[in-house]
């Protein structure tokens, strides 16, 4: 069975990402059909994901159309990277006690 599909997820992320050496693509066939799992820089997440994950999604939906066209059903896997979804900390200085001093002696 051809690679197709692999290799227009390829040559489309690279298009669209500032580190296209760093894309990187596995196909696997299973009874589900052809999975393409999908690897790039962590600061090119964004580009592939796009906002509200429109870009993701025109790309799963063009993936579909190519794997239509070769009588397979295709799916892809964005890899997230290693440590991502970083969110910040609620205060600069976490676990640091805070100054309720303004408040402790009010009476409701």
């Amino acid at each position: 069975m051809n690679n197709a599909d692999q290799q227009f997820v390829e040559l489309l992320v690279k298009a669209i990402v500032n580190n296209p050496d760093e894309v990187k693509t596995t196909r696997t066939i299973d009874e589900r059909g052809v999975l393409i799992t999908l690897d790039v820089n962590p600061a090119d997440m964004g580009y592939v994901i796009g906002r509200r994950g429109q870009t993701a999604h025109a790309i799963r939906t063009l993936l579909k159309i190519v794997g239509a066209k070769n009588n397979a059903r295709v799916n892809l896997k964005i890899n997230e990277p290693v440590g991502g979804r970083q969110f910040a900390a609620p205060s600069d200085q976490p676990n640091q006690p805070i100054d309720t001093s303004a408040v402790d002696n009010l009476d409701i």
